[in-house]
């Protein structure tokens, strides 16, 4: 795990220390099995991934049994932990998920919406749009995060909200922060919702929140055809 694509998979950002180390590391991971800066097959080494984030084996076990819950590696006896097949399915079926939560939350937002929130989400589009001028990563993911919680946040239907906050968990954020064609492509997109949430239209809410899902899967299936990920 010390390639230089695993390293631009990763966004070659430090890990920030916190009790919750070994989430931190599981995200590190799962973003790189996502983006396919590891691919299925290959062996992740707790002592290698540990020397490369600047963490003790222990998180490090910790982030990979959290992994091996959730289908992404497998542990082979004698040998370690090795990551699990994935395939285009996986991909479009992750990407249905979130599609679908996010598409009646935003539904939902368009009946509820103030003008105060139509202007915040304004507020964060245009911040969002300076920061994929400025090839600013970490502050992309930050304003697309938190575009959608305010969004979110609109419906009060926290349980919903907190599923898609699961699904999203599988997207790989470094591999579409360091995408400009991704960046100017949300934005566009967040423009469209944000007109369509001002005239409370929830069809068009709905549907415009579900073409920036597919079009997500599409260039990370895309992403990974070119790379030859699919076993």
């Amino acid at each position: 795990m010390t390639s230089s694509a695993q390293s631009r998979a990763s966004g070659g950002r430090p890990l920030r220390r916190r009790p919750q180390l070994s989430d931190d590391v599981a995200v590190h991971v799962r973003n790189l099995i996502m983006s396919g800066g590891v691919r299925p097959g290959d062996f992740i080494r707790l002592d290698e991934t540990a020397a490369e984030l600047g963490v003790s084996v222990t998180p490090v076990r910790e982030a990979l049994l959290t992994l091996r819950g959730e289908g992404l590696v497998e542990l082979v006896p004698h040998r370690g932990y090795v990551v699990a097949p994935l395939s285009r399915g996986d991909i479009d079926d992750l990407f249905w998920l979130q599609g679908q939560i996010a598409e009646e939350l935003a539904r939902r937002a368009a009946a509820a919406i103030t003008p105060e929130t139509v202007a915040e989400l304004s507020d964060l589009n245009e911040r969002l749009a300076e920061a994929v001028r400025g090839g600013d990563g970490a502050r992309i993911e930050d304003l697309e995060f938190a575009f959608h919680r305010t969004l979110n946040r609109v419906t009060g239907a926290r349980k919903l909200s907190w599923f898609l906050l699961n699904a999203t968990r599988y997207t790989p954020v470094h591999f579409y922060s360091s995408d400009p064609a991704w960046g100017a492509a949300a934005v566009a997109s967040h423009r469209r919702l944000i007109d369509a949430l001002g005239r409370a239209d929830t069809d068009s809410a709905g549907e415009e929140t579900r073409r920036h899902f597919t079009d997500g899967a599409r260039r990370l299936v895309r992403h990974l055809d070119e790379i030859g990920v699919w076993s």
